[in-house]
């Protein structure tokens, strides 16, 4: 194909998509009124919403096309050129750009762009390269580990003995405790990462601790992902056998799960195989069905970004902004855990700042227009349903463009609104309606100076 022919068949293609997208919007404006309202009040609703939530951002609009893409239609059980459908020439070429764009991205040496999620990606390694009952060593969920790290509440918890780790009184990770617990119980596997853990994670530390103990190490970068590909970030693909992470909160893309490898890929397991053959195969067919083919065309969108001068400048953002969150919060008197942060994670002691729980903080800033989530602080007296801590993020605030002075107005409305609460319980307060329409107000007009790139105002 010369090259004019083919430029006009990729004229033609994005012309057809544009066309289906149109169609199928108006459709669905036409016969599901109800839900196409219910969409529409929810983008509506970001628009003029102050988005905190760490596990959250917003896609770009050219990996939503992705994701709206007929490659849904395809399925494609196995790997490219290994399908157990045909159908998948074209399917095999999106998969192959997305793995090519994702180990370019994290200087990886392989990756895995099936997984559904990150959650899911932890758990088939687990399930994987495990016997039901063997020892693992994951952060606590109190501490800022993740449900899949070892929590009795998941099935990582359940099928396996989970054996936590946790941070010190000053909120940093103790990795004395570490060795002292893997010397202890010797486990087959440690999971470091977290979900809500503000400080910067010494991977090199964790391979020379699971070495000792002759354990594999699995890394979740759920939370700085988008850190580690800018370099912003120590990297943990030359130390951890498996690095996982989802596609949405730092990387911007879809709703799904990555696996990395770096040299370890080639380690040897159990006779024949190879710790690569075991990801490969413990994805597909031991834990996962087909994978979801538009999915992999909206991450291989989103990893091609990554390898960008704008995505590093928006990883720099990401940085300053919790940092600048945190400081502004410390100066109106917050408590904040470890007393700062190196990623995105702002972690708040609402109990001892403003005597109230993290529910209750969650619910008086919703009403706002601020979304947090409440989180477990460190040594928490409080059940996960109520928390004595709030967890704030910068994903989304990074990608509005928002600088020093913007998180500094942030701050003082967090400030404003948690200061005007009335604490009648664990889970009920009262908000005047005057500073609901006054934060809700400045909000807004926040939201609306600094809208998300390609987002129609």
């Amino acid at each position: 194909m010369d090259d004019q022919v083919r430029v006009g068949a990729a004229r033609g293609r994005v012309s057809s998509l544009q066309a289906m997208l149109r169609h199928g919007c108006e459709r669905l404006r036409v016969e599901d009124g109800a839900l196409h309202e219910l969409l529409e009040q929810e983008f509506e609703r970001q628009q003029v919403t102050l988005n905190l939530v760490a596990s959250s951002s917003a896609i770009d609009p050219t990996t939503q096309v992705c994701q709206a893409s007929v490659a849904s239609n395809v399925t494609a059980e196995g790997y490219p050129g290994n399908r157990y459908q045909g159908g998948c020439r074209i399917i095999d070429q999106i998969e192959s750009l997305a793995i090519e764009r994702a180990m370019r991205a994290f200087r990886a040496e392989f990756a895995n762009v099936q997984a559904h999620s990150a959650s899911i990606a932890n758990e088939l390694l687990l399930l994987r390269l495990l016997d039901p009952g063997a020892t693992i060593l994951g952060m606590r969920l109190d501490a800022g580990g993740h449900l899949t790290h070892g929590s009795a509440a998941s099935v990582s918890g359940r099928r396996f003995n989970a054996i936590g780790y946790g941070v010190t009184a000053a909120g940093f990770l103790d990795y004395d405790q570490v060795r002292e617990l893997a010397r202890t119980h010797r486990p087959k596997l440690i999971i470091c990462g977290a979900t809500a853990y503000p400080r910067e994670i010494d991977f090199g530390l964790f391979r020379q601790i699971a070495d000792e103990v002759g354990a594999l190490l699995l890394a979740d970068i759920t939370h700085v992902a988008g850190l580690v590909a800018a370099g912003l970030h120590g990297s943990p693909l030359t130390h951890a056998h498996f690095t996982t992470t989802c596609t949405h909160k730092q990387l911007y893309g879809p709703r799904g799960g990555l696996v990395l490898m770096g040299p370890s890929r080639k380690q040897s397991w159990k006779g024949n195989s190879t710790l690569e053959r075991e990801l490969q195969e413990g994805v597909f067919p031991f834990f996962q069905g087909a994978p979801v083919p538009n999915i992999i065309a909206a991450k291989a969108r989103a990893f091609d970004r990554l390898s960008t001068p704008e995505f590093r400048a928006l990883a720099c953002r990401i940085k300053d902004n919790a940092h600048d969150l945190a400081q502004q919060l410390v100066v109106r008197g917050g408590t904040i855990v470890s007393g700062g942060t190196d990623n995105h994670n702002v972690l708040i002691n609402v109990l001892s700042s403003y005597g109230m729980t993290g529910i209750v903080a969650q619910k008086a800033l919703e009403r706002c227009h601020i979304n947090v989530n409440k989180n477990a602080i460190p040594r928490d007296t409080h059940p996960v349903g109520v928390t004595s801590g709030v967890r704030f993020g910068s994903n989304t605030t990074a990608l509005r463009g928002f600088g020093k002075p913007e998180m500094e107005v942030c701050a003082r409305l967090i400030d404003k609104v948690l200061r005007a609460v009335k604490v009648r319980g664990d889970r009920d307060y009262e908000l005047s309606s005057d500073i609901v329409e006054d934060v809700s107000h400045e909000v807004g007009e926040l939201c609306r100076r600094f809208p998300v790139d390609g987002y129609p105002p």
